[in-house]
This record gives structure tokens, sequence and C-alpha cells, in this order.
């Protein structure tokens, strides 16, 4: 039996599980991994840049965005010079500029949507749009730094079974290579009244915990009158059990604000971090790398505010 019950302590002394889908020779790989993805901490910083295919070129392209924003190249800049985690994004991306930057520590993102088709239309489905077998030929074949598989669930949609079948093979799978596993669970669809009601919310987190995700991403609920969203969040921290929440950044906001909500989701609300995009990616590189360290002076060194 295992004296730690499935949990080992890192270079930090810091807990986190290792499941047991993860076979024993993997587990030294897997433990590597997590280690560099959260940069020898309990919390993950994740970069995440798969708007590319999400949100088009809305997110890249005009008013208030930098102009170096539209060049995909900028987004592996940012993540080379940064103190992230890891940087998400699709495949075909990393296979671009992987080999000038490849220091990056990368979780292959794989499945993505556009957002032309509105929820209204049709119930949103976003399925693999390569393999998690095509991902980890990837990773051997090119020796990059590939820590991770990530892959994003709309709960509730009328296709949710076929995403719940494939974010489990996408787990099962890193998990059997020692990759970590992150699912980005977002309510929605025309069955969903309000996708950032908390005790949904808790329920998105507790369904990632069910599927064995290492790390679960979800939007934060809304505040209501007598709680602040980071006081709503707990519900859900707790719901993940060992799986990790962490928060996303959601559009471009106030940088002291963003912080501030950061340092409350952890502090108060018991998170494991943040996947940031737009809050990043849309300043000039100078100032998204600024910024990345401001973010990491609280995810991985906890200098809460």
């Amino acid at each position: 039996m295992d004296p730690f019950n499935g949990v080992r302590m890192n270079n930090n002394k810091k807990n986190f599980s290792v499941p047991l889908t993860v076979p024993k020779k993997s587990q030294t790989t897997f433990e590597e991994n997590y280690l560099k993805a959260t940069q020898n901490s309990s919390n993950l910083f994740l970069f995440a840049a798969d708007q590319k295919i999400e949100h088009l070129n809305q997110d890249f392209y005009g008013p208030h965005i930098s102009p170096s924003c539209n060049d995909p190249r900028s987004l592996f800049e940012i993540a080379s010079k940064s103190r992230i985690g890891a940087f998400a994004t699709h495949l075909g991306l990393i296979a671009r500029y992987g080999e000038e930057y490849s220091k990056v520590n990368y979780v292959i993102k794989l499945n993505g949507k556009t957002n032309i088709v509105s929820t209204p239309q049709t119930d949103p489905i976003s399925s693999f749009i390569i393999t998690p077998e095509d991902a980890i030929e990837f990773k051997n074949e090119s020796n990059l730094n590939i820590v991770g598989l990530g892959y994003t669930i709309y709960l509730g949609s009328e296709f949710e079974g076929q995403m719940l079948r494939e974010a489990s093979k996408t787990i099962l799978t890193a998990h059997k290579h020692g990759l970590i596993s992150i699912i980005w669970i977002y309510p929605r669809g025309q069955a969903i009244k309000n996708e950032r009601d908390a005790n949904l919310l808790a329920g998105a987190a507790g369904v990632g915990a069910a599927l064995g995700a290492d790390f679960i991403k979800i939007n934060p609920p809304i505040a209501e009158a007598s709680q602040k969203s980071a006081e709503l969040l707990q519900q859900a921290t707790t719901a993940a059990g060992k799986s990790k929440v962490i928060c996303s950044g959601g559009i471009l906001k106030d940088e002291s604000l963003f912080l501030q909500e950061l340092s409350d989701q952890i502090k108060i609300g018991k998170t494991f971090g943040c996947a940031t995009g737009r809050n990043i990616f849309q300043k000039d590189i100078p100032s998204a790398i600024k910024f990345c360290n401001s973010i990491a002076s609280i995810v991985i060194d906890g200098k809460y505010l």
C-alpha cells in the first residue's frame, strides 16, 4: 500500500496527487511534467491561446489591441520570455513555431470550434481536431516539452455525451504517457439559463473530478448580493476534490483589478491558479511579459494581494 495514499511531495514540499490511471512506469514522467507545469508549486499559470480557433481574429486585431497581437509569433515570444507554467494552444501552431521556442512547456489543445454558429442557433459541440494518440506521436517525434493535453467540454449541450467520452480519453491517454490533463468545462447550451451560476459551476468541477482531470478550468461565478465571486468559488473547489480548479481570465480588464481578483480566487476561493489569454496577448509584447511576471508572483510565488 502506498503510504502517501496517492499524494506525493514535490520539491517545495507541496502536495499533489498522482492518480492511479498513471501507470507505474510513467509516474516519474508525470511528476516531472507536473513540476514543470506548476514551476515546482501546487499552482498552474496556464497561458491559454486556443482563441485562434475559438474566437477567430476578433481577439487578435482591432481597437485597443496591440498590432503585434495579429502575428502568431507574438504568442510564442511572450510564452518564451515570461514566467508562465505552460502554454496551451493547438498542434498546428506548435508544429510551426515550436522548434524556435523549444524551451517552452506546451499543452496541446485537442479540440476546438469557432464562434460563427451561436448557441441560440444550435447547441455547441467541440470534438477532436486531433486524437490524443496523434499528440503523443508528435511529442515523441518533436522532442518538445509537451507537458499536458487539454480538452473543452460544453456541459449541458445536447452533445455533451460525445465530449465527455473524448475528454475521458484525453485524460486517460495523457496519464498513460505521464502527461497532465487540463479540462476546460463551460456550461453552455439552450438548456443552460445562467452559465455563471455558482452551483452549476460546482457541478461542472465535480464532473471534471469524476473524469479524473488534474486541472479543471472554469469561469468564475458571478457575485451575488451577499457573497463575492471568490467566496462562491469555494463550492466548486471543494466539489473538485483532488482535482484542481483554475479560473479563466476573461476579457481584457484593468491590470490591478485582474490581479486582485486572481489573488482572491486563490486565497479565498481556494483555486490553484489561472488560465489567461486575452489579458496577456492583447498587450504589446514587453507589457505582456511584465504582466505575466506579475501573475506569476501571485500564482507561483504565493504573493497574494
